[in-house]
């Protein structure tokens, strides 16, 4: 029962150090964008990097956060470049409809 709530606790930490991380690159990029309303974040998908508005509650969803997961191990969090999710745009588009 411990190994569970400790899950939980980690699960929970990873959750909020991922909004921190796309709360801080939010700030970053919207400089030059005033379409991104408040409590969205900006990801970059597919091999054109194509723009899309994500709201942050989807952080929460477990789909979600295997994409996040793999773009932290492919390209890392900490640049300037925008939160770049390395999966296919379709299969993008698909989990965006699935999760909305």
């Amino acid at each position: 029962m411990a190994i569970g709530k400790s899950n939980k606790l980690s699960q929970a930490a990873m959750i909020k150090q991922m909004i921190k991380r796309c709360s801080s690159i939010g700030k970053r990029l919207q400089h030059g964008y005033d379409d991104v309303p408040k409590g969205h974040f900006v990801v970059y998908v597919g091999d054109n990097r194509s723009r899309y508005i994500v709201p942050i509650t989807f952080l929460t969803r477990p789909e979600f956060q295997r994409l996040l997961q793999r773009a932290e191990e492919e390209f890392g969090f900490d640049h300037d470049m925008g939160l770049t999710i390395p999966c296919d745009e379709h299969f993008f588009q698909s989990l965006m409809s699935m999760l909305r």
